[in-house]
This record gives C-alpha cells, sequence and structure tokens, in this order.
C-alpha cells in the first residue's frame, strides 16, 4: 500500500498534562500504527483560557528520547524556534539526534511568535525574523557541511566546526516553518521543504493549494522545495485546539471519516508530508486515525 503523500501525528503540547511514560507509550503506539513521522512543537509555555500556565516537554530532548524508543519513523520538531538556542547549539543538537535516530530527523525551522514564553525564559522578542536568517546562515552550512564561521547583528561564530557530523551525507533535510513573504524569501533559497499550520490555510484544500500556489511564485528559479502541511483532525471528545489566550480557530471541520479524501486532496494539491494534530490526541485517537490511513491508497 502506497499512500498519495507521508502522513505524520503531533504530540501532545499543552492540551494536556502528559506523564512522560505515556509519551513515549504514543510514540511508540504512532509507530506501530503505520505512521510516517512523529512531530513534537519547540514551545516552553502557554497562558491557557482557566488561568493557568501550562508547558510542553523540551523538544531536542523529548527527541531524543523519542529516537531511542523508535526504529523507523522520521522525526522532528513543528517547528523549532531559533530563538531559544543559540544557532551553532542548535545544529549540535539537531545532529546529535540525527545519529540517535539513525539519520531520521527533519529539522523545522522557525522564527517563534508566542511573546509570552520569549519573555518568561528571558530570549530577545525583537527582531525575530532577522535573527532568524542570520541563525540559518550558522545553522545551514554546519549542518551540511561541518564548518562555518558568521559575523552578523545578533550571531558570530568563529571556525565553527560540527563534529561528529549528522549521519546522512549533506545533513538531515531542514523544513521552513513559515510561509510568510519575508520567510519565503529567506528559506527558500536554502530550505527543502517549507510548512503550514492548519489555522492558517483554514484546514482546508482549497486554501492550501492557493498557498501553495503563492509559494510556488516565490521560489527562486531552478529551486524545487517540497510542500507540508499540518492538519486538524476531529475526532468524538474533540474541543478545539489551544494555542495561547483562548485560540481556536474557526476553520473546516475535517474527521476521520473524511480523511482519506483529505489526503488525497492536499497530495493532488502539491503536498509531500502531512502533519496531523489530532483532537483529542490520545492513545485511541492515534489508533482510529492509523485505522483510516491503513485503507489510504494513491
Amino acid at each position: 500500500m502506497t499512500r498519495p503523500c507521508k502522513v505524520g501525528v503531533q504530540l501532545p503540547e499543552v492540551e494536556r498534562f502528559v506523564p512522560w511514560p505515556e509519551y513515549l507509550d504514543l510514540a511508540r503506539r504512532v509507530e506501530a500504527a503505520g505512521y510516517d513521522s512523529i512531530w513534537v512543537g519547540d514551545h516552553l509555555l502557554y497562558d491557557l483560557p482557566d488561568g493557568s500556565t501550562r508547558g510542553p516537554y523540551e523538544a531536542w530532548t523529548t527527541l531524543a528520547a523519542i529516537a531511542a524508543v523508535t526504529e523507523r519513523v522520521e522525526i522532528g520538531p513543528l517547528v523549532a524556534s531559533t530563538s531559544f538556542h543559540a544557532p551553532a547549539m542548535l545544529a549540535k543538537q539537531a545532529a546529535t539526534v540525527d545519529a540517535i535516530s539513525g539519520g531520521r530527523l527533519i529539522v523545522g525551522l522557525g522564527a517563534g511568535w508566542n511573546r509570552r514564553e520569549y519573555d518568561a525564559f528571558g530570549f530577545p522578542y525583537d527582531r525575530r525574523v532577522s535573527r532568524f536568517e542570520e541563525a540559518l546562515a550558522i545553522i545551514v552550512p554546519l549542518l551540511r557541511e561541518g564548518r562555518t564561521t558568521f559575523h552578523g547583528t545578533y550571531y558570530d561564530v568563529d571556525d565553527c566546526v560540527l563534529d561528529p557530523r549528522p549521519i546522512r551525507p549533506g545533513g538531515p533535510p531542514i523544513m521552513l516553518g513559515s510561509n510568510s513573504p519575508r520567510m519565503l524569501s529567506i528559506g527558500l533559497p536554502l530550505a527543502d521543504s517549507w510548512n503550514v499550520w492548519w489555522s492558517v490555510y483554514d484546514n482546508s484544500v482549497e486554501r492550501f493549494a492557493e498557498v501553495a500556489e503563492g509559494v510556488d511564485a516565490a521560489m527562486p528559479e531552478g529551486r524545487r522545495v517540497e510542500a507540508t502541511a499540518a492538519v486538524l483532525v476531529t475526532l468524538p471528545g474533540g474541543r478545539g485546539r489551544l494555542m495561547g489566550d483562548a485560540y481556536d480557530a474557526d476553520v473546516t471541520t475535517v474527521t476521520p471519516d473524511a480523511l482519506g479524501d483529505h489526503v488525497r486532496g492536499m497530495a493532488e494539491a502539491g503536498a509531500t508530508h502531512l502533519q496531523l494534530v489530532l483532537d483529542p490526541i490520545t492513545a485511541e485517537s492515534i489508533d482510529v486515525v492509523g485505522e483510516v490511513l491503513a485503507d489510504v491508497e494513491s
């Protein structure tokens, strides 16, 4: 059986507290259910509508643990904020996770957006895209070539050497977590794929096709960068995806019954990899949707 595109699952972020043993069990379950990939958000904390503050596990150490308990699935951050780590250290972490996974890492990168966590953890919030541009100029050559020198406004590295190198020649693939014009101008010349979050394109095939058309128009001549997208899948008991202050976007509802057609439609619109955001994100949801995907063919 061949799916029209790869399909993975994003593990819980702040939807509920998940004890660590259960978190790893969910990762193993995703692999056993036949998905192609496992993704984790890279966030530090959210203020929730009920007045509580909650944060997920740290992304890179989580990915290292998932890499150690899985064998087949690709893994990656959806997406890693370059603001949360010095760029050379982020490349070092990525190379280590790539080694632990045996070369299964996809390095999703973005500029970040949630000011609350920047202020709480002491990271500068200003000029995030400019900082991202410099970070990418350090991360990419380190992962692909193993060595770089860069002197910028925000970051400086002098003859930085990445050793051990990533498992794969040329390093792990890099995914740009944005479709904004300036981020595309920075990322498309360097990235292997781009990603759009489900709320940005209203979780609909038609809007995704429009976004993809816009990205294609911005593509540098001679470049081919794959399209990927997050998809919200609503199951019984789903209460909406919360992100930050009372965030619950009004988007097209995709249920397990409609997922097969949705996956095929997204693939026809150009998507090569989908990250499912299951609502609710439970072991049962993973199994139910995995059974649906088992019958989805090109």
